[in-house]
């Protein structure tokens, strides 16, 4: 699976559980955690897991391995790592504590 074909998996599953505010970063030359990193929350707990649980449900049939995945019995953000493709699923009260979109602000932003 390609880093694009994997990218576009991960968009579209967090769009599947409804995830709000789909952002993703072009991380490639600013972070050797992952090329992208798709930033996404969710209204509730339920719906915060359910978004992570599609990612990896997604990642599994694409026969991709889930590197790990952390945060999720809270619930308030949920990293899933994909390998370059990290996931970043936060609670919508959390997510512009942390905004990573600013943290990370000389990532540009791409559009799927």
């Amino acid at each position: 699976m390609t880093e694009h074909t994997l990218l576009q998996m991960a968009y579209q599953a967090a769009e599947e559980k409804k995830a709000e505010d789909i952002v993703v970063l072009n991380m490639e030359g600013i972070s050797l955690l992952a090329d992208y990193f798709v930033i996404c929350s969710g209204n509730s707990d339920r719906q915060v897991q359910a978004i992570a649980r599609e990612l990896i449900e997604k990642s599994n049939e694409a026969g991709n391995e889930v590197k790990s995945v952390e945060g999720f019995d809270s619930a308030r953000w949920i990293l899933v790592d994909l390998g370059d493709v990290v996931a970043h699923v936060f609670h919508k009260d959390e997510r512009s504590y942390y905004n990573l979109e600013r943290l990370w602000r000389e990532a540009p932003e791409m559009e799927i």
